[in-house]
């Protein structure tokens, strides 16, 4: 398991990069600040549960889900027409539910997309995802990874290609 010591230091290192990370996905620096927090506490519950051979990029797979996961939620919420009767809205929702079938097809394509994420390296990984995920333009990726905006679309090019071919894999 790592030291408490270790996880903070790390922790102080990174921070103000991991809140740019969260950043490019939310545009709200305050959303990335939470999220920033929450991923410690997640990372320091996790270090008691379990040992992981890097830290560092556990934190930062923390950040970009718990900032997709707001994404989407974010998504979902201003789907709700606030004009219909709450009953309708939930007779909608209902309607809208997928098969287990489809669930289990999704789950394993997200499983397959996540692995081939994890296969790409640390610069390539967040460029697309920042590209992907987090909306950003070429030169925003650029910035924050200090490239050029040639350099920043290559990357996400690249990881774009790499995830294809690795879903295309049976």
């Amino acid at each position: 398991m790592v030291q408490q010591g270790v996880l903070l230091a790390l922790y102080s290192t990174y921070r103000r990069d991991l809140i740019n990370y969260a950043n490019s996905f939310t545009g709200d620096m305050a959303r990335a600040e939470d999220i920033v927090q929450e991923a410690w506490l997640r990372l320091q519950d996790a270090a008691q549960k379990q040992g992981f051979r890097s830290p560092r990029s556990y934190l930062y797979s923390i950040v970009r889900n718990l900032a997709l996961d707001g994404r989407r939620r974010e998504k979902r919420e201003r789907m709700v027409v606030v004009s219909q009767p709450l009953d309708t809205v939930a007779e909608i929702s209902a309607d809208r539910q997928p098969s287990v079938d489809q669930v289990l097809l999704h789950r394993d394509e997200m499983e397959r997309l996540y692995a081939a994420l994890a296969e790409l390296p640390e610069r390539t990984r967040i460029a697309f995802e920042m590209h992907r995920f987090g909306e950003r333009k070429l030169r925003e990726i650029a910035a924050f990874l200090d490239v050029s905006v040639a350099k920043a679309h290559t990357l996400v090019v690249e990881a774009l290609e790499h995830c294809k071919e690795r879903l295309d894999q049976p």
